[in-house]
């Protein structure tokens, strides 16, 4: 059977273009190694990840918040076991949906292992070594990322003591001591759910700062919130070890600037310094695709590799290693195949870390700005004066809105605080549309609600805010 579409994995990206492309009306089918649909993102990524942030998160508030709210005597106990269970049904919950949506949209799911064998044909291996030979019109390959590992340090992560995200979500018992190797998103959202657990998180980043390219005033707020919440970081830290040691690990690391080496044992090191694009046996080489210097498929601005009928998408080409990021792109390589305008906006991509309280962020940071030698006006306003923050003890946290200085059209928006990846989508439209500040500040916003605190960020960066 001939295909107008097959697509190579089915994360996001994945699972997103082939159902889009169904719609349009292409016969479309879908190889996937793993026995459930959805990719890293919905088996043991940001799905998974967000079931034990919420549930650490209410354990901790029973356990230490809600005395303020005149709620006395709650002594809870945890039991991760069922938090576990919790999760996976989460993640249950999730795949079969994936699955629902191939068999609504007539999807052909293929199980096994796909590989491109050049322009048209795909093979698709199964578990029991069985071979066969689809041909297309179209493929994309949307086959994701893998843990990278420190560069230079070779490491056995066994996803019981030395673990990597994988094993992050997975841990049998709350350890007494976790070490997270990088300070990025996923570093500081695990170490975040086994902090609120119990246990002693350090946090070991090559960087002078957590969170990489995030605006660097929140950065360091952040930072400061974390700590006090009983997170340890050693920054500006290059690691040069980590091995097993006794029924535990080691982590030796020494400063990036120079210095004496340091070495701490913990019962569990999470591995935590990024991931790498996922191409490995898919034949691209031998199909004449192009690779770029970081392993990513090259792309034009179209999703097209160069070879004819092939494209690329989500993790595996450049920008952001971000689900959403990846659905966008779906949407779009299924238009562009279809004959339409496919078209992603790479200044509009939000990010989140799920932390508490929440960081998020849209479009250009300070820096980046400073960098580019835009003129812009930056207006801030805090948590602590805002309403509804008061009367839910949250009010950690502000928002920071960044405008051309000319034309007051707004350029970034960065949140720290209780719902700031719910918050930041407002700024996220109103980018999509060219918007100013004046236009979100000039917006009624319901009363009280955090959101009112983007209102007044915006009032304060086109002209004064009210309630500060």
């Amino acid at each position: 059977m001939a295909y107008d579409l097959i697509v190579i994995g089915s994360g996001p990206g994945g699972y997103v273009c082939a159902i889009k492309a169904a719609q349009l009306g292409l016969k479309v089918a879908v190889v996937e190694k793993r026995q459930t649909y959805g990719g890293t993102c919905l088996n043991i990524g940001c799905i998974p990840s967000k079931a034990l942030l919420h549930a650490s998160e209410m354990y901790s508030h029973a356990a230490h918040g809600m005395e303020a709210l005149g709620i006395d005597g709650l002594k809870p106990t945890l039991n991760l076991a069922n938090m576990m269970a919790h999760k996976d049904a989460t993640v249950k919950s999730n795949v079969d949906g994936v699955s629902f949506l191939f068999k609504k949209n007539k999807i052909d799911g293929i199980q096994g292992t796909g590989k491109v064998l050049g322009k048209g044909k795909v093979s698709v291996t199964n578990a029991a070594g069985e071979e066969q030979v689809l041909e297309t019109r179209n493929i994309v390959i949307a086959t994701g990322s893998d843990v990278a590992g420190i560069p230079g340090v070779p490491v056995e992560i066994d996803e019981t003591v030395i673990v990597s995200s994988t094993g992050g979500i997975a841990l049998e018992k709350v350890p007494e001591h976790l070490i997270v190797v990088g300070g990025g998103v996923i570093g500081l959202e695990l170490g975040s759910v086994w902090g609120r657990l119990g246990a002693k998180v350090t946090v070991v980043e090559y960087l002078d700062t957590i969170l990489g390219g995030m605006d660097g005033e929140v950065s360091k707020q952040f930072q400061r919130m974390l700590v006090k919440q009983g997170m340890e970081f050693k920054l500006g830290a290059k690691v040069t070890g980590v091995e097993k040691a006794g029924s535990g690990a080691r982590v030796t690391f020494e400063p990036v600037k120079g210095g004496d080496a340091t070495a701490i044992d913990a019962d569990v090191v999470l591995i935590a310094t990024g991931r790498k694009p996922y191409t490995e046996g898919l034949g691209l080489a031998e199909a004449g695709v192009a690779l770029d210097s970081r392993g990513r498929v090259e792309i034009d601005n179209h999703f097209r590799t160069n070879v004819e009928g092939i494209y690329a998408l989500g993790d595996v080409v450049r920008g952001p290693m971000l689900a959403h990021k990846a659905e966008d792109e779906g949407v779009a390589v299924a238009e562009i195949i279809a004959g339409q305008a496919g078209h992603v906006n790479y200044d509009v991509i939000p990010g989140v870390v799920y932390t508490q309280p929440e960081v998020a962020s849209v479009g250009k940071t300070e820096e980046e700005l400073k960098a580019a030698g835009v003129a812009y006006k930056a207006g801030k306003f805090p948590f602590t004066a805002n309403g509804r923050a008061r009367a839910m003890l949250a009010t950690d946290g502000f928002v920071k809105v960044l405008a051309d200085k000319e034309t007051d059209r707004v350029l970034g928006v960065h949140i720290v605080g209780f719902g700031a990846g719910e918050m930041i989508h407002e700024a996220a439209v109103l980018m999509e549309f060219g918007g100013s500040s004046e236009d979100l500040g000039r917006t009624c916003h319901a009363h009280p609600t955090m959101s009112e605190a983007v209102k007044e960020a915006a009032l304060a960066t086109f002209f004064k805010p009210i309630h500060m």
